[in-house]
């Protein structure tokens, strides 16, 4: 079973908002920190924003003022908030724990399907 099932990608003008969801195992959802990647055309995979069991937030200096990671623990649900979307940020955007769950001793790198923002005019 895939333990994070993202979603709420979509073509957007520059200037424009998106809001990502992502469904998580609540296995993985109730213990870890939660963050957000994205990997841009040609790029290596990136943190975004992560956030902590008690909802504290971290960003990205590329992100910062502009997206809001939040977290629903009732519905095992990471979302983010994109607001003022610029070109550059055009990637597939995945969850995962934070750190991923391929750096934590016992678990396996496993990565949901994504979902992609493309922001152009």
């Amino acid at each position: 079973q895939v333990p994070f099932v993202e979603s709420g990608g979509g073509l957007v003008q520059p200037g424009g908002s998106l809001r990502l969801s992502c469904a998580a195992s609540g296995s993985i959802f109730r213990v870890y920190a939660m963050g957000w990647y994205r990997r841009a055309p040609g790029k290596q995979r990136e943190l975004v924003a992560f956030i902590t069991v008690t909802s504290s937030p971290t960003y990205v200096d590329s992100v910062e003022g502009r997206f809001t990671i939040s977290r629903d623990n009732a519905k095992n649900t990471v979302y983010l908030q994109m607001n003022s979307l610029k070109p550059e940020d055009t990637a597939a955007y995945y969850c995962n724990s934070y750190p991923p769950l391929g750096v934590i001793p016992g678990r396996d790198d496993e990565w949901g399907q994504g979902t992609q923002v493309t922001v152009s005019s």
